[in-house]
């Protein structure tokens, strides 16, 4: 049994030590639990007045001190017997790969998902070393380990910075193109909500293409933007900004405010109603943090275009108009 329960019912604890017991008791369920019990047993045994009845207190207090030695004990061996089953499970999956090495296990049939919810960014590196930065409301699919095809499907945004490997090129599959390098830097967004696939290169290069469709695909250069909307392909310069949400760091330059709701909406996991719709014409240019928050971002733009604001924190929403 921790001793320190003992002097803190006793009053023998000095200021700073009860602070930090009790600030440990707020952090771990049991050990509160292990106080309360024992502060119980300790306004009993005080109210005791009869030498029968002290031993009586004193009989109980010995039970709980043995309660508490078994509770340990049985603590430290779930413990270990967690950390067993681990490190049997892992000689188990070692054994069993080794086993089948030459007969039917392919890791790279065994695919993984990572999604990154709205409000959230994330940032992985597969197998081969390739790093991959995912934006809000992403997700990517990728095998454990790659084989004779490096390929991964994104739905969302998602910026590569891929190592190079002439012999297996890197394919990232979207909804409606894909996208093939073999050691270079580059952006793509392809969400649901819009038709529109973005292909933004900022170092080497990539081919970009109808599945099935190589031959008729365009090979891209550093600092080009493709879009891709339809079966219409148009390539346009970058502005290296685009790529600053990585950094979480969000830029509008002349963008109509039905696309910056869209992404406010993605940025920060909330709900936005626009009640008027010649709102959603507004343009602005602006840069901001993505620790500045959405209602901030919306009170600047509102110093440009007169509307109102409303949240909603039940709802999760906000709502602007006129």
């Amino acid at each position: 049994m921790d001793e320190r329960i003992i002097k803190y019912c006793s009053g023998e604890l000095s200021q700073e030590e009860e602070s930090l017991l009790l600030e440990e008791a707020y952090r771990n369920p049991e050990l509160k639990a292990a106080i309360v019990e024992y502060q119980h047993l300790h306004t009993l045994v005080g109210l005791q007045a009869t030498p029968a009845d002290h031993h009586e207190g004193k009989r109980r207090l010995k039970q709980f001190k043995q309660r508490m030695e078994l509770h340990k004990r049985r603590t430290i061996l779930l413990t270990w017997g967690r950390y067993a089953a681990v490190i049997l499970l892992s000689f188990a999956l070692a054994w069993f790969i080794e086993s089948r090495t030459d007969t039917s296990i392919d890791l790279s049939d065994l695919q993984q998902e990572l999604y990154v919810p709205a409000g959230q960014r994330a940032r992985l590196t597969l197998s081969d070393g390739t790093e991959v930065w995912l934006n809000a409301g992403s997700r990517l699919s990728y095998p454990s380990v790659f084989g004779q095809e490096r390929k991964v499907a994104l739905t969302g945004e998602a910026f590569f910075k891929v190592t190079s490997d002439k012999k297996h090129p890197f394919i990232v599959s979207t909804q409606s193109i894909d996208v093939k390098a073999v050691g270079t830097e580059f952006n793509v967004r392809s969400y649901p909500s819009t038709e529109q696939t973005a292909v933004y290169l900022q170092e080497g290069a990539v081919l970009t293409y109808f599945p099935g469709q190589e031959k008729g695909g365009y090979l891209m250069q550093p600092g080009q933007l493709l879009l891709q909307e339809g079966k219409t392909f148009t390539l346009k310069r970058m502005d290296p900004d685009e790529l600053l949400w990585r950094e979480g760091i969000y830029v509008f330059k002349g963008e109509r405010m039905e696309e910056i709701v869209k992404k406010l909406e993605l940025y920060y996991d909330v709900n936005i109603v626009v009640k008027h719709a010649d709102i959603l014409d507004y343009k602005y240019v602006g840069k901001f943090r993505q620790s500045d928050g959405v209602m901030t971002i919306l009170q600047v733009i509102q110093r440009i275009h007169r509307f109102s604001i409303k949240k909603d924190e039940e709802k999760n929403e906000i709502i602007l108009y006129k």
